[in-house]
């Protein structure tokens, strides 16, 4: 599993009830009940466990830990090399060993803040064998050079004689490849919670040593769920970032009868974080959007609806930008058709398919793109993909077997294509492959017009800004359906989609924090 799907998947946990707090004591057992397996399998009888933590999530599993191998008979020894503990669990644990004086249980807690306190450190002066050390440095993982303090106790655990047990990933060692920088714990076992990490399971076994999984009562539910958890794939904007650095899209759309669904379109995509939009569009509505918002860019296009003759123009915008979006407002005729069909085969960048070039884009030309995303409702698909009429999205139940099947079923149809497919409904569907999540962000006021848009304009922007076609698209319904709550809020049913895009930015904002 990828780091960051699991730190999605443990923040995602909360909004099902289920607090991190609580996974970190589940953690904090399940490890324990793995060393005392591993101690009894080894030395047949309790001995020294001794367990470093750091500042992070992997620590707070430790001290977790320590109080369930107390109550299973062992002493244990707690090196701390950081005192400055960042995650708020793992505060709470380490303070619940804290409050636990008068003593009465063999746990001593060691503060190694100096080079001198780890080299004076029991483990470091000794060749005693019937230890086991858990490292729980650094969990996730690291890149590049180790600090002086971290490096040194990575040396003491690989130079004992004890067994070694990394948490979650060997300290040093990169989770998503399981390259090593500098240095790294080279443990006996390696633990991971719910799923192995990415970089554990591709290293080999003499770094890793044997793979242990722990279940610690994460519901698939957490992982299948959009929430706000995937806020954390989007990546920070750097300080010293410059005009056009955090995406460039192009929305091509538009005709002498609709301006309205690129101009919300690109409205929503500057909400959701793109630094410069251009939008191609028939010179009748290129006009209208001009006069929707000055922060768009527009090229006027000559003629009343987007032909052949437009596709040099549009292809050499395409150059400059990061991601392109197609369809919005430019209605159905045989020129446009013709254009889109061109655009989706020679444009080499990410695209969005949405509204019109749904109805006329061949689904031959993009069948082996990765980097498209499709985003019909239910009759789009049904058309899209050709398939049977009787065809619902009806996912909201309690009942496993009428999910899965009904899932199943959308799943054969969308992966004739290899990029994802969002399926608009009452919950949305995203699809990719084998890949599935389900969105229950928005409400019923989101029928109104536009707000189709505003997603396309959304998942374009998320695709600029360095997300794949599967996570831009999950987190952009998620988006667009909390943007379209707080306008319901606001304004109950009788809110538009202008107001929808207007909450975006906040919606962003908060999700970050």
């Amino acid at each position: 599993m990828d780091p960051i799907d699991m730190m999605v998947t443990d923040y995602n946990c909360e909004y099902l009830g289920l607090s991190r707090l609580c996974l970190m004591e589940s953690a904090g057992k399940s490890l324990a009940e793995e060393v005392g397996k591993i101690a009894v399998y080894t030395f047949s009888k309790p001995v020294k466990v001794i367990i470093f933590t750091g500042s992070g999530g992997n620590g707070g599993d430790g001290f977790v830990a320590a109080r369930y191998l107390l109550n299973r008979g062992y002493d244990v020894d707690v090196y701390m090399l950081k005192d400055n503990i960042h995650s708020s669990e793992a505060k709470t644990n380490f303070e619940i060993l804290q409050n636990m004086k008068p003593r009465l249980s063999r746990l001593k807690v060691f503060n190694l803040k100096s080079l001198e306190d780890i080299n004076s450190c029991e483990l470091a002066k000794t060749a005693e064998s019937e230890y086991v050390i858990v490292d729980g440095l650094l969990g996730t993982g690291i890149k590049g050079k180790l600090q002086t303090n971290i490096r040194r106790a990575i040396e003491i655990i690989n130079d004992s004689n004890g067994i070694k047990i990394s948490v979650d990933v060997p300290s040093g060692m990169d989770p998503l490849t399981g390259e090593v920088d500098d240095l790294a714990v080279v443990p006996d076992y390696t633990i991971s919670f719910h799923k192995i990490k990415t970089g554990v399971r591709h290293a080999e076994e003499e770094i890793v040593g044997g793979l242990v999984t722990a279940d610690i009562g994460i519901p698939f539910e957490a992982e299948y769920f959009v929430n706000y958890g995937d806020f954390l794939r989007l990546k920070n904007r750097s300080s010293n970032s410059h005009k056009g650095n955090n995406g460039r899209l192009l929305i091509v759309g538009g005709s002498k009868d609709y301006s309205g669904a690129p101009a919300i379109a690109g409205m929503a995509a500057i909400g959701a974080g793109a630094d410069l939009v251009y939008v191609a569009s028939p010179e009748k509505a290129a006009e209208a959007i001009k006069s929707t918002s000055p922060d768009l860019i527009v090229k006027s296009l000559p003629g009343d609806n987007l032909s052949l003759d437009h596709a040099d123009e549009i292809l050499e915008l395409s150059e400059n930008v990061d991601a392109v979006l197609l369809g919005p407002g430019a209605g159905i005729c045989d020129e446009t058709s013709k254009l889109f069909n061109v655009l989706a085969t020679k444009i080499k960048k990410p695209i969005v398919l949405d509204a019109d070039s749904l109805k006329q884009v061949n689904l031959s030309l993009i069948k082996n793109r990765d980097d498209v995303i499709l985003t019909p409702h239910i009759f789009e698909f049904r058309s899209f993909f050709n398939v049977n009429e009787d065809l619902k999205l009806d996912i909201d139940s309690y009942d496993f077997g009428k999910v899965d099947e009904n899932i199943t079923e959308f799943q054969k149809i969308s992966r004739q294509i290899s990029g994802t497919v969002i399926v608009k409904g009452q919950y949305d569907l995203i699809l990719s492959g084998t890949k599935f999540r389900i969105n229950k962000s928005g409400n019923p006021g989101m029928t109104v017009g536009g707000t189709g848009d505003a997603l396309a304009g959304i998942a374009t922007s998320l695709l600029t800004q360095g997300l794949n076609s599967f996570d831009a698209a999950c987190l952009a319904v998620f988006i667009n359906g909390l943007a379209g709550d707080r306008a319901y809020d606001m304004k109950g049913n009788g809110f538009s989609a202008t107001d929808l895009v207007f909450h975006i930015g906040g919606v962003i904002k908060d999700g970050l924090c």
